[in-house]
């Protein structure tokens, strides 16, 4: 009987120390090895679309005036990241955020000048390292893992630098970590 107790007993033990492994992993962000290698390098997740929380949708707008949208961009992010940015204001370590970019087609319809998503050009992805943990890559840095991917080699970035390729376009969004929270009302509290 003391053995049948002691026996499960460590069983017990055992799986309680697994779960606080499998929770302090996924704290981590779940995602992380998903889409970096142990060199750095990002790749666009393959079943984001199945997997990950739709944020919203960033229009562009064309360069002449009442022509509707340029360009949409669809922003997903990582499962868990949303809810843990309104529970902390931030996101996580291992947080993985996706931008598709597609190229916009504008047309009138009953309600005025519509622009739908067209071709899809490319992504944009991120993942939250507040850790600094890539400090010899160049595409890591202030807190984020940055690339670009042209659709047709969704896990070769065409980014070299993130200070040249990708962080100019989000210097106004410094303040809030990077990104352009504002426009997601998903992380709204």
């Amino acid at each position: 009987m003391r053995i049948a107790r002691g026996a499960t007993a460590l069983l017990l033990l055992g799986l309680a120390c697994g779960a606080v492994a499998v929770v302090a992993a996924e704290a981590e962000g779940p995602q992380a090895g998903a889409v970096v290698d142990a060199a750095g390098n990002l790749h666009v997740p393959a079943d984001y679309r199945a997997s990950y929380e739709f944020m919203g949708t960033w229009a562009v707008a064309a360069d002449e005036e009442g022509q509707g949208a340029k360009e949409l961009h669809g922003v997903y992010a990582s499962p868990g990241s949303t809810a843990a940015y309104r529970r902390d204001g931030h996101f996580p370590d291992g947080a993985v955020l996706v931008k598709e970019v597609y190229s916009a087609a504008s047309g009138e319809m009953t309600t005025g000048t519509v622009s739908r998503a067209n071709k899809l050009l490319g992504w944009f992805v991120m993942i939250k390292d507040s850790k600094g943990s890539f400090p010899g890559n160049k595409l890591w840095g202030d807190g984020w893992g940055w690339s670009w991917f042209d659709v047709a080699s969704p896990l070769k970035t065409t980014s070299t630098d993130y200070t040249a390729d990708c962080q100019s376009c989000h210097i106004p969004a410094q303040p809030t970590d990077w990104i352009y929270v504002d426009g997601y009302p998903l992380l709204r509290k």
